[in-house]
C-alpha cells in the first residue's frame, strides 16, 4: 500500500508553517509529506526548550535537501533496443558527515519515495553516532528478470552521471531494494574506471573479497531483531519461544528470520508480491534462500517443497497470529486493518525492518494498545551503521572478523535503543520510541547545524 491522498492532522503552531511550506513546494509527494509530518509532530517539545533552533531556521533548512539530482539513464537491452530510465540522488544533509544512504532500483521509485527515504536517513544516521549524513538515491529500473549483461549496462550508464557527485568524503552510497552484490559490483567497477581511483570507502555493501565488511549483508535484518530484543529486555522478556511474523523475502527479511531463530524464536512467515507463506514448524532458511537468492523464484515454491508450509495468495501476512512482527518489505505495507488484526491476535512488539512500513494510523493503534513499537529510523539502522563500520575498515585497510563486527552492531543497536528510550523519558512520553528516536536524532543534527552557521 502506498499513500496517495493523505489527510494530516494539524501540528503545533511552532511547526505547522514549516509543514505548510513542504505541502506547497512538494504537492505531489505523499510519502515525503508523510515522513516530514511524522517527525514534525513529535519534536515540538524540543523547540519549546530550545527556541534557538526556531530562530536559526533549523526546521526550514532540514526539510529542504541540500541537493537534488535527477538524470536520464539510457541503456541497451539484450535485443539492442534503447531503454530509458530516470535516476535520482537526493543529498539531504551533510552536517554530521558525508552523505550516506542506499540506492534503490525498483519500478515504484519516484521523487517522493527517494525524498522520504533521504529525509528518514538524516535521523537514522544521526542515531548511529557514526558521523554520517543523510541521502538516498535510485532509479525506476527493474533488475528483476534482466540478464547480468543488461544490469551491467544499466549500472554503467547510471554511474556515468552519478559518479561526479560521489566520493568517500562527499557521498557514499550502498544497496537497497533491487541493489545487491551484483549491482554494487557493477556500480563500483564503473566508478573506479571513470575516476581512475580505487576508493574502497566510497561504496559500501561490497563483496568481502574486495573491500566489503563482514555482517554488512546481515546487518539490517539482524539489527531489527536486536532492537526488538532490547525493547523486550526493558520488560524482563526475551525472544525465547516467541512466534515471529516477518514480511518480505529479500535481504532484510532473510536475516531477520535467521537472527530471530538463533535467539530462540520461531519465524513463521515470509512473503513477496504474489502472496505469503506460513510455516508453523519455523521457516527453513536454506530453502528460502535457495528459492529467492539462487533461483530468484516466487515464494509459492517454498510451500510446494515444504510439507509444513502453506501458501496464501490473497489476504495479509499480518492476519497470522504472532508475538513479534518485523515488517521488512516496503513502505506503508501495514495498514490500520493489519494493525488491528495483529493486536487482536496478541502481538507484543513491532520492529520495523523496512523504511516506514506502517501507516500513521497503524502506528497510533499499536501505541494505544500498548504494543512495543520501534520505528524504522531506529530499528533498521543496523544496515547503515555497519556501512559506516565498513567505511572505517576501508580507511584503515583493516578487516574485522564476523564475530567482532556482529558485536559492534549489537552494541550500536543497544545504544540507539537507549538514546530513543532516554529521550522519550526526558520529554514525558515514556516508552514512545517514535518520539524518542525523532528527538534524539533531531537534536544531534540541529546542534551541529547551529554550530556550523547558515549553510
Amino acid at each position: 500500500m502506498t499513500a496517495t491522498h493523505t489527510e494530516f492532522h494539524p501540528l503545533t503552531a511552532s511547526v505547522q508553517p514549516v509543514f505548510d511550506t513542504v505541502l506547497a513546494r512538494s504537492p505531489h509527494e505523499p510519502e515525503f509529506q508523510q515522513a516530514v509530518h511524522e517527525v514534525l509532530g513529535t519534536i515540538a517539545p524540543v523547540l519549546e526548550q530550545h527556541p534557538e533552533y526556531v530562530e536559526a531556521g533549523i526546521l526550514d533548512r532540514i526539510v529542504e535537501p541540500e541537493r537534488q539530482i535527477m538524470f536520464r539513464v539510457p541503456w541497451l537491452d539484450d535485443a539492442g533496443k534503447m531503454q530509458v530510465n530516470r535516476g535520482y540522488r537526493i543529498q539531504f544533509s551533510s552536517v554530521l558527515g558525508p552523505y550516506k544512504g542506499g540506492l534503490r532500483f525498483h519500478p515504484s521509485v519516484n521523487l517522493s519515495i527517494i525524498k522520504f527515504l533521504g529525509f528518514e536517513q538524516i535521523f537514522k544516521n544521526a542515531l548511529t553516532g557514526q558521523g554520517i549524513g543523510g541521502a538516498k538515491g535510485g532509479s525506476d529500473f527493474d533488475p528483476h528478470g534482466r540478464s547480468d549483461a543488461e544490469v551491467m549496462r544499466f549500472c554503467q550508464s547510471f554511474m556515468s552521471e552519478l559518479y561526479r557527485h560521489l566520493g568517500e568524503h562527499t557521498d557514499v552510497p550502498a544497496g537497497d531494494i533491487g541493489v545487491g552484490a551484483r549491482e554494487i559490483g557493477y556500480l563500483f567497477g564503473s566508478y573506479r574506471k571513470i575516476t581512475n581511483r580505487h576508493e574502497s570507502g566510497m561504496f559500501t555493501g561490497k563483496g568481502t573479497g574486495w573491500g566489503g565488511a563482514e555482517v554488512r549483508t546481515e546487518a539490517t535484518g539482524y539489527g531489527a531483531v536486536f532492537f526488538a530484543q532490547e525493547m523486550l529486555a526493558v520488560h524482563n522478556e526475551t525472544l525465547e519461544g516467541k512466534r515471529v511474523g516477518i514480511s518480505g523475502s529479500g535481504n532484510v527479511a532473510i536475516y531477520a528470520i535467521q537472527k530471530a531463530t538463533q535467539l530462540g524464536a520461531t519465524a513463521v512467515t515470509a512473503s513477496d508480491s504474489s502472496g505469503y507463506i506460513v510455516d508453523d514448524a519455523g521457516i527453513d532458511l536454506d530453502l528460502l534462500r535457495q528459492i529467492k537468492e539462487v533461483e530468484r523464484g516466487r515464494i509459492v515454491e517454498y510451500a510446494n517443497r515444504r510439507a509444513s508450509a502453506r501458501f496464501v495468495e490473497n489476504g495479509s501476512v499480518w492476519e497470522v497470529p504472532v508475538d513479534i512482527a518485523v515488517p521488512s518489505a516496503t513502505q506503508n505495507e501495514v495498514n490500520l486493518a493489519d494493525a488491528e488484526a495483529l493486536i487482536a491476535n496478541g502481538v507484543r512488539a513491532v520492529s520495523e525492518g523496512a523504511n516506514m512500513p506502517c501507516v500513521p494510523d497503524a502506528v497510533a493503534a499499536f501505541q494505544q494498545a500498548g504494543v512495543l513499537f520501534a520505528p524504522g529510523k531506529a530499528a533498521n539502522a543496523g544496515g547503515v551503521a555497519t556501512s559506516a563500520l565498513e567505511m572505517s575498515q576501508n580507511a584503515s585497510r583493516q578487516r574485522w572478523t564476523f564475530g567482532d563486527s556482529e558485536n559492534k552492531l549489537r552494541e550500536i543497536m543497544a545504544d540507539i535503543h537507549d538514546a530513543a528510550f532516554r529521550a522519550a523519558e526526558k520529554y514525558d512520553v515514556p516508552g514512545d520510541y517514535v518520539t524518542g528516536a525523532n528527538i534524539a536524532g533531531f537534536q544531534r543534527v540541529a546542534t551541529a547545524m547551529l554550530a556550523q552557521g547558515v549553510i
